[in-house]
């Protein structure tokens, strides 16, 4: 079967477009040819600094015939109806349509369509023009001498040419005819700007990829990673060193060059006095180069490494010397912003944020530290963190924004204030929440441990979630530009991963803003129902345990769903949820049929049969031993005991008529079944369990 290759090679696309715009080409290609019935059998696309192009395997040589009916109107309905039915469907007359015979709904005509497939080339010729026109850039331009006429193509960056070819893998390819803006398809490219820009013709993949590669372009982006990445390590390890791996670097890399040389600089070593993190980030965000660190000590070396898109004539020695000079006008910088900020104490920043508006209606960000500060002072006990120490770190967590390294690089926010807290002498505990209160930003960010730095994240995200309640800013859809549900989940994080006990509705009380706290609760239950799913378990069962009246605290909750979730998966905790529903089903049809609630203790004169006293026994000795379970927190007891409520639930519904003909009996039987609601509510909700 035909293979279909395309290539668009334009002047540039920027690395942070690359691999979305590849995958937008296969997507909208492979969409389109599906939809005219040219199913394939896989396809691929690519991207380098200059060129997006795809490979589409096993396509059809032409579409299949199509065969379709088209219902017509009535017989004998009106001309208008007929003539309609007639243009839509390309008949010359009702001679060549067929009468369909309908007993119930009269007889109608009916149009035989028979569409012949066309070749596929020419179906692909219609295709990528358009596609082409109306590519999803997120920025493009228009050039040249059309640039001003209606209509004009807009691209990434000016197009230069078109490859486009089909056929079979055996045969002689075609070239796959159009005309976008004056630029004609067919099968010629270049390959590297500089080392090999002649231009030569392709027929296939095979033949292109391979042609490139020769004419010194590596196509596949993970390729062009994977060189990176060994060559990095490699030229490390020769000269005593170790690459500090940096994946997002390295992506960007990889779109920055079609043929990766990878080369080592050095800087001056006195820059080493500035910690690490900054000397990174200045050199990666500058440079876009990777540092490397002592293989036996893991500290940062004064080198780094490039990759360049070219093999110099001089081994890279000008590339090199290039960089050197930026990077070493760059630290010099760093190096000055970060001895600039140690004459200045972080608590002598602070008065700057009495200007600096947090929120129009949250205040200042004084006054949001000052919040967070009175919080993560009530929090501190909860978390067994000392009192002073936790005011002092909430105080001064912030003051690092003010500096001029965070302002230069804002990714070393709290980092850069505990190089300052530690400079000045503050308590390494103190120092280290500064670091860590932040965190976690993310489900792979770590999670702080040091109780001081767990109470001071647990009061920073706690005011910001408190506060956007309060004036009912909250996440929609998927619009959530304060991040509100990262600090719920990081909420989660801290409490589970530190088995702390925190009471949500208390500590939401404790905030200095009034808000919903049932719905910021609600927002909590979602947050953790995403965690438990990421780590296997229900949600169903969140909803459930949430369900119960005054459940709010996330650690006791999570035990009460892993216990929960172990019973459930038994025959026993199987067939009670059976039956519990079972009764919640038969109260709601019955409460609503008389329009009350069957709330109340049974009556145990009014029992009739030995199946209906012993399950009011076997309620009875339940609650009380679940009960007691609970409240000692022992959830795995608790599930134990409903399982003994299973034997006399089953013999109840098995023997026992609960819509009893006597009022009295029915009554009272419906009782029981609310006694059976309540009992399991001790550990759940189990009405909302799903089967």
């Amino acid at each position: 079967m035909p293979d279909l290759l395309l290539e668009l090679f334009s002047e540039e696309i920027p690395a942070r477009m690359q691999a979305k715009a590849a995958e937008d080409l296969r997507k909208l290609v492979t969409d389109k040819l599906v939809a005219e019935g040219l199913v394939y059998d896989g396809a691929k696309s690519f991207a380098t600094p200059r060129r997006l192009a795809l490979t589409v395997h096993g396509l059809p040589a032409r579409q299949p015939d199509l065969k379709d009916e088209r219902k017509g109107p009535k017989v004998g309905a009106p001309e208008a109806a007929v003539q309609g039915f007639l243009k839509a469907t390309g008949l010359k007359s009702l001679d060549e349509a067929k009468i369909q015979k309908d007993p119930k709904k009269g007889d109608f005509y009916v149009a035989l369509i028979e569409k012949e497939g066309r070749p596929a080339i020419d179906v692909i010729a219609e295709i990528i023009p358009v596609i082409i026109r109306t590519f999803p850039w997120p920025k493009a331009m228009r050039w040249g001498e059309r640039s001003a006429k209606p209509g004009a193509l807009q691209w990434v960056r000016p197009l230069h040419s078109i490859v486009a070819t089909f056929g079979m893998e055996t045969e002689e390819t075609d070239v796959v005819t159009f005309d976008v803006a004056g630029i004609q398809a067919g099968q010629v490219t270049r390959g590297h700007r500089f080392m090999a820009p002649a231009e030569f013709s392709v027929r296939r993949f095979e033949d292109y990829e391979a042609k490139l590669f020769a004419a010194k372009v590596v196509l596949d982006a993970q390729r062009r990673k994977d060189i990176i990445l060994a060559d990095a390590k490699e030229l490390a390890f020769a000269q005593g060193f170790e690459l500090v791996e940096d994946l997002g670097l390295l992506d960007e890399v990889a779109g920055l060059v079609e043929w990766p040389v990878v080369l080592m600089g050095s800087f001056d070593e006195s820059y080493l006095a500035i910690p690490a993190e900054v000397i990174r980030a200045t050199i990666r965000n500058n440079q876009k180069c990777f540092v490397v660190q002592d293989a036996k000590t893991g500290k940062l070396a004064n080198r780094f490494i490039l990759v360049a898109n070219i093999e110099a004539s001089d081994g890279g020695k000008a590339i090199v010397a290039g960089n050197e000079r930026v990077i070493r006008a760059r630290l010099s910088d760093a190096k000055f912003f970060y001895e600039t900020d140690l004459k200045t104490k972080l608590e002598d920043r602070l008065p700057k944020f009495e200007g600096i508006v947090f929120h129009e209606k949250l205040g200042s960000q004084a006054e949001r530290i000052a919040r967070i500060e009175r919080l993560a002072a009530e929090i501190a006990p909860l978390v067994g963190a000392d009192v002073e120490k936790t005011r002092r770190a909430a105080k001064l967590a912030k003051a690092d924004l003010l500096t001029e390294v965070v302002g230069e690089f804002p990714e070393v926010q709290g980092l850069m204030g505990k190089y300052y807290a530690l400079a000045q002498g503050e308590d390494l505990s103190v120092a280290r929440a500064i670091e860590d209160h932040y965190k976690p930003q993310g489900p792979n960010d770590r999670v702080p441990s040091d109780p001081v730095a767990i109470a001071v994240a647990l009061a920073d995200k706690i005011d910001i979630l408190t506060g956007f309640w309060s004036i009912d800013e909250k996440p929609t859809g998927s619009k959530d530009p304060f991040a509100l549900r990262r600090a719920a989940l990081g909420v989660v994080r801290l409490v589970a991963d530190n088995a702390i006990r925190l009471p949500l509705l208390a500590t939401f009380a404790k905030a200095a803003k009034p808000h919903d706290s049932n719905d910021l609760l609600a927002f909590f239950a979602d947050r953790l129902k995403v965690q438990l799913r990421e780590q296997g378990a229900r949600h169903d069962l969140v909803d459930a345990v949430f369900a119960l009246e005054g459940q709010d605290d996330l650690l006791m909750i999570v035990r009460r769903v892993e216990a929960l979730a172990k019973f459930l998966d038994t025959d026993d905790g199987k067939n009670l949820l059976a039956g519990a529903k079972r009764a919640s089903n038969i109260l709601a049809i019955e409460e609503k049929k008389d329009k009350r609630a069957f709330d109340g203790a049974p009556d145990a004169a009014l029992f009739v049969a030995d199946e209906e006293k012993q399950l009011a026994r076997a309620i009875i000795d339940v609650k009380r031993e679940a009960g007691e379970a609970v409240a000692k927190e022992d959830f795995a007891r608790a599930m134990a005991a409903m399982a003994k409520l299973r034997p006399a639930v089953d013999a109840f519904f098995d023997k026992v008529k609960v819509n009893d003909d006597d009022p009295k009996v029915r009554e009272n039987r419906l009782k029981l079944l609310n006694e059976i609601r309540a009992a399991t509510r001790a550990v759940a909700d189990f009405s909302k369990i799903q089967d």
